[in-house]
């Protein structure tokens, strides 16, 4: 594959005599000339000095359960936070353009994007022993098409991916690098549960980082037309963390989508917050857990992580509220849901102050109730998708002993996904923007079925039913 011309199978091969070599050997084995550091350019590595995304699920049976923390709710502890520096954000990329056809071979593009990796930086001798010999992977192009995972709903999907087992293996975690965890809510104001709930979820802990030759995965997705730009970005960053000496090629097996490590860093994201945590003067987000504590809280604390603070509770609501308040878009002040009747599953009252809230219902008013916070955005900033966020959000309560959620009243109307999808272009035929028309229920949906549930005078709550369906099917 790439520079070593390597077939799938031998690169499978490689990466399991790779990892059977040890943590740190698995990471960092000596470099060939191709890909040797720049000394006189070489990017100095950010180095914190030691303390003075849905794979398969570990064994449930294997796993033994500590006494649960006591719960969250809400959080009252306060500690003392240094401040990170801040790295300054990159320009948002473009919405992907779905229906595109590339119209440019792949040579010629592969041979036009060197030049632009060389215009970045990036050393042409890297460029050429990394990209020659690069062909389209058509099953990343497949998956990349193919993300029907997100049309589930949201108690299905939580089921799937916030279990027992990995509220079980995140305890686990915290103990036996407490150390770092500690370290970590201190100097970025992230709590050890958080990390670990995007830990479990992104890769089981490093059990399920993918099987993919990572730059391969770059290149498909960098020449294909639907995500192009940002693609383009993502492989320039990767073939300058290899340029500085950080990773050879062989090394960087993982997911389709081109993610490093075990939290699963954009080679962007890596460039800006992977950070050397425990001082040995390597980054390795592979196989190293204290790094992937540090980075992963270096991350969320610049995307704007505010210590001390709660992300999500689960809390109970009453029937008579005005439904179209249950709003992301929408913070009040919990002295307003307190007044509103909202109270937490143990039956205290919400408190009467001025923190800000919105009112979640990922299911509508039938189903599980949150308040989430201000640092409820940070998730939705990690995925975009609602439901993986508030999924991870979840997670983490319960790695904090939170009880399972409620899974509502019971009457919970559901659509099936051809029903979702029939919604969707019945919106957009009344000149709703819905986003794409897949099944899958975002921000833009949500935000169209609650303008129409008002215009028809329904409870809106912002989840499509099978009642607002047939009122459209009406004509309603």
């Amino acid at each position: 594959m790439h520079a070593l011309r390597l077939c799938a199978a031998a690169m499978t091969a490689l990466a399991a005599a790779t990892l059977s070599a040890g943590p740190v050997a698995a990471q960092f084995i000596q470099s060939s000339p191709s890909f040797a550091p720049k000394p006189e350019k070489k990017r100095p590595v950010q180095r914190q000095a030691p303390p003075p995304p849905v794979e398969s699920e570990p064994a449930e049976e294997a796993l033994a359960v500590p006494p649960p923390a006591p719960p969250q709710e809400p959080a009252t502890e306060t500690a003392a936070v240094t401040t990170p520096p801040k790295v300054k954000k990159r320009e948002p990329y473009p919405p992907p353009k779905d229906n595109c056809r590339n119209t440019e071979g792949f040579r010629s593009w592969l041979a036009r994007f060197k030049k632009k990796a060389v215009a970045a930086g990036v050393r042409p001798q890297t460029v050429n022993a990394v990209l020659d010999g690069m062909s389209v992977d058509r099953t990343v192009l497949a998956r990349d098409r193919r993300q029907g995972f997100f049309a589930q709903s949201f108690l299905s999907f939580q089921k799937k991916l916030a279990t027992n087992n990995r509220v079980v293996s995140g305890r686990r975690k915290i103990k036996q690098r407490q150390e770092a965890f500690d370290r970590a809510r201190r100097q970025f104001g992230v709590p050890a549960s958080v990390i670990t709930g995007f830990w479990a979820l992104e890769s089981d802990f490093g059990a399920g980082m993918g099987k993919f030759p990572i730059m391969n995965a770059l290149v498909t997705l960098a020449y294909d037309c639907r995500r192009q730009v940002m693609f383009e970005a993502e492989l320039i960053a990767a073939l300058q963390i290899i340029d500085r000496g950080d990773m050879r090629p062989s090394q960087m097996i993982g997911s389709w989508a081109g993610e490093i490590g075990q939290t699963q860093f954009l080679p962007t994201r890596y460039l800006d917050y992977a950070i050397d945590y425990d001082g040995d003067g390597r980054i390795n987000l592979f196989s190293n857990d204290v790094d992937v504590i540090g980075s992963t809280a270096n991350y969320m604390s610049n995307l704007g992580w505010r210590p001390n603070e709660p992300w999500l509770e689960e809390v109970v609501i009453t029937r008579d509220l005005p439904w179209e308040k249950a709003d992301l878009a929408i913070k009040l002040p919990r002295s307003q849901w307190n007044k509103w009747g909202i109270k937490y599953r143990s039956g205290r009252p919400v408190p009467n102050d001025d923190m800000p809230a919105s009112l979640l219902l990922p299911m509508g008013r039938h189903g599980p109730a949150f308040l989430v916070y201000p640092n409820f955005d940070i998730y939705t900033e990690w995925n975009n998708s609602l439901t993986y966020a508030t999924t991870a959000a979840y997670l983490a309560t319960r790695i904090d002993g939170a009880p399972l959620m409620s899974q509502g009243d019971g009457h919970i109307p559901d659509l099936s996904d051809a029903q979702t999808k029939e919604l969707q272009q019945r919106l957009v035929s009344r000149g709703y923007d819905v986003g794409k028309v897949d099944g899958i229920v975002g921000e833009k949906t949500r935000a169209a079925v609650k303008d129409m549930q008002l215009k028809l005078g329904m409870p809106a709550d912002s989840y499509p039913t099978p009642e607002l369906l047939s009122a459209l099917r009406r004509g309603g």
